[in-house]
């Protein structure tokens, strides 16, 4: 098993993660297991964020790093919470207060689209200058009632037209199969294997 340290301490994002790389034979260690702290994330961009929080992972622990920095953008809001997801109730904010203030925020508004974006980047080095750098999308719209216990986040509100269901109402192997991580994280992959042929 390759070792790769994992830019974060989230329970959903590493069971998503691990269930996607075990295959390839990478163990995935969260850097909270490590003692690595938790990287500032001061920009505007997933992908930058995403980069920060990678190189820091790796600086700290000497391992290859894996980041993500995802979040939900809904487009009534100019595509916020954005980069602040996890913090759109306030820095110390839970999955409920975030959920209940995307929720307040779309009252009164009939456009509810929405998507997932994630920024998944890789670093073999704390200086690598050939990070490898995914972006997805995953669309859907923002519901105002949480239907679903599965995932984590925004998901109980994120309904999917298509399939009639929110992300939190898929089961963990449907949800990877077609999330915005799950979605990355394959993009990735391919990456992978065309650097090592």
């Amino acid at each position: 098993m390759k070792k790769l340290v994992l830019a974060s301490n989230n329970a959903g994002k590493l069971r998503e993660f691990q269930a996607l790389l075990t295959p390839l034979h990478f163990e995935v260690i969260p850097q909270g297991q490590l003692g690595i702290p938790s990287c500032e994330e001061p920009f505007q961009t997933f992908v930058e964020n995403a980069l920060a929080k990678a190189r820091h992972a790796c600086a700290a622990s000497g391992l290859p790093a894996l980041a993500d920095d995802s979040g939900i953008c809904v487009q009534a809001l100019g595509n916020r919470p954005g980069v602040l997801s996890a913090r759109f109730a306030g820095e110390l904010a839970n999955d409920e207060a975030n959920n209940q203030k995307l929720i307040a925020s779309l009252q009164g508004i009939s456009n509810k689209a929405a998507h997932y974006v994630c920024a998944l980047v890789m670093v073999n080095s704390a200086d690598d200058p050939e990070p490898l750098i995914v972006q997805t999308r995953w669309n859907g719209v923002i519901v105002d009632q949480a239907q679903g216990s599965n995932g984590f986040g925004y998901d109980p509100y994120f309904f999917l037209p298509e399939m009639q269901m929110t992300a939190a109402q898929l089961d963990p192997a449907q949800k990877n199969a077609i999330s915005h991580r799950g979605q990355a994280l394959r993009e990735l992959i391919a990456q992978l294997n065309m650097r090592s042929e």
